[in-house]
């Protein structure tokens, strides 16, 4: 890896001096009102909780630990971390005590700083007794001691704290769809260099000159905001950072930022669309975004709604989206494109732009990336951003890497004829039927996903006669299902679906049926990862024991 010129914290601290009372983040605080902090601010409390972190005399390195949503105070946290000498571990805001016990234990983490959380009390038991807890402002009652309180009492560091390229600025602990999760020690230079990488590419395609707004909401846990939200902005320098308050207010906080840039997963970008058609039928709205005129009217009021209107860049990652989906996006003119990337490779690997882009492909190598597939057609990533290895795994870092250096990503894809990237599933998601065959959930779901009625799906039948789907149908719908004419209609509906899923599907992948799930999917039930990818081990378990009455039935759709 070629090590950036200026890391992350050299360009923070620069644009502290050169422009300490713009605005870069915006935090609600409940009742409707704000609080903003300029950058000076940022630095300056930074300093202080940095010099209280010292005074604590942990070793060089030593892994902090952050549980709570995006706040300012998230981000404040990880710089008084990195100015301190130490390592941030920032775990999911909706793991269970179970996990975050494990995490706090597995990377030995010498303190826990305690941000905004819904379930605290569920999630206190898992923190190990005598561990140093700090509340961050918009904490639960924890009764710690509260980062206002240090910081008021503390005098700021001096000097330019500096960290090396090589020094661990992040220990990422995956969300994982299966199994424990793996410790991703991203570097200093690797965290500036994609950090770098996706302002560059904001900037040149679409976001142009001038301040830049972003809503963070997605978890910082994650790699995608990480590297796309937080570090782009700390390293560009023009960013005003907007925060979410809670779900019941999403639509106010965006309206409140008012992006120029916005970043989402599939799951929400298909929220906004069933919230739209709620309010429009999905016929209707299609008909007048054929109308000369009426049709921008409609399409920038639907956008106005959405506190889209400002948006010059849109993008979507995490798990494969419909490109149908994206299609109505474009219809109504969001630019919306689709990228690919993982926590090994800091979200730095494919993106889209308005140059190379086309539905259900995630676009082309980004500066740097090299590409190529193995014989079985796994896709083999060399990234600038590269991650330093696993946590205490040296076993899997040996699996994870051809002896070249490129790192096995465990999905699988091809290079179209546009000379785009597609992904057509993950290796270890295949399953056989008892046809001897292997089926690939992924394409399936995404015909399935893209039906109006339909928020998600999963596709099974591991040694069954023919593979299955489970449908979570569409959150607007589920109220009215008590409703016999509604249920009819939807049966009739997916009864078509199916029809039209298995019309272009091979032989051996075509579905037998469609069961109708008796509850949504969420992180709290553990069908979902933090990140809302399906977690098709958890939901397999739950259903196994209905399984051959399923089989056993002469119904197309059956409701479980």
């Amino acid at each position: 890896m070629q090590t950036p010129q200026k890391l992350i914290l050299e360009h923070v601290l620069e644009h502290a001096e050169k422009n300490p009372d713009r605005v870069f983040m915006t935090q609600p605080v409940g009742g409707g009102k704000v609080v903003d902090y300029t950058m000076g601010q940022v630095v300056d409390q930074a300093r202080r909780m940095a010099a209280h972190l010292q005074a604590q005399g942990f070793e060089p390195g030593a892994r902090i630990a952050m549980l709570g949503k995006n706040s300012a105070h998230f981000i404040m946290a990880e710089l008084a971390i990195w100015m301190a000498g130490y390592t941030t571990v920032a775990i999911f805001p909706t793991e269970t005590a179970e996990t975050v016990n494990y995490v706090l234990g597995h990377s030995e983490a010498s303190l826990l700083f305690v941000g905004k959380l819904d379930t605290w009390p569920h999630q206190k038991p898992g923190v190990p007794q005598g561990l140093p807890c700090i509340a961050l402002p918009l904490a639960p009652e924890t009764g710690f001691d509260t980062w206002d309180a240090i910081v008021a009492r503390t005098e700021p560091i001096a000097g330019r704290p500096t960290r090396a390229p090589d020094d661990i600025a992040i220990l990422l602990y995956t969300s994982g769809s299966t199994g424990t999760p793996k410790g991703v020690m991203t570097s200093f230079a690797a965290i500036t260099t994609a950090g770098r990488t996706a302002a560059e590419h904001t900037r040149r395609h679409g976001v142009g000159e001038g301040e830049s707004r972003m809503l963070s909401y997605l978890p910082l846990a994650h790699t995608f905001e990480r590297t796309w939200v937080e570090a782009a902005s700390l390293i560009d320098g023009n960013v005003h950072l907007y925060f979410a308050e809670a779900l019941d207010t999403f639509l106010a906080d965006l309206q409140r930022a008012r992006p120029t840039l916005f970043i989402s997963v599939p799951r929400l970008w298909l929220k906004f669309q069933q919230g739209v058609f709620s309010k429009m039928p999905a016929e209707k709205l299609d008909r007048l975004l054929k109308i000369p005129l009426v049709g921008k009217l409609v399409a920038r009021k639907v956008l106005k709604g959405l506190g889209l209107d400002q948006v010059r860049m849109a993008g979507s990652g995490s798990a494969p989206m419909p490109p149908e989906l994206i299609d109505w996006y474009r219809r109504l003119g969001l630019p919306l494109y689709e990228g690919y990337g993982m926590s090994e490779d800091n979200s730095i690997s494919h993106t889209s732009d308005a140059a190379h882009n086309a539905a259900g492909y995630v676009g082309v190598p980004m500066p740097g990336v090299q590409v190529r597939f193995s014989d079985e057609g796994e896709i083999l990533i060399k990234s600038p951003a590269a991650f330093s290895g696993y946590y205490k795994r040296p076993d899997l870092d040996a699996e994870s890497f051809t002896e070249d250096g490129f790192f096995r990503t465990g999905d699988l894809g091809e290079v179209g004829s546009n000379g785009l990237l597609k992904i057509t599933g993950r290796a270890k998601e295949q399953f056989k039927t008892a046809k001897g065959k292997y089926v690939a959930p992924a394409p399936i779901e995404n015909r399935i996903n893209a039906h109006h009625m339909v928020e998600l799906s999963m596709v099974s039948g591991v040694g069954q006669s023919a593979p299955y789907a489970i449908v979570v149908l569409a959150e607007e719908l589920r109220p009215t299902l008590n409703e016999s004419s509604v249920r009819e209609e939807v049966h009739r509906e997916l009864e078509q679906l199916l029809a039209q899923v298995n019309a272009v599907t091979a032989g051996y992948e075509q579905l037998q049926m469609l069961v109708v799930a008796d509850e949504p999917w969420t992180i709290e039930n553990g069908c979902l990862t933090p990140t809302m990818k399906i977690k098709r081990r958890g939901i397999e378990e739950t259903v196994a024991p209905h399984v051959q009455t399923w089989y056993a039935s002469s119904s197309r759709v059956i409701w479980a």
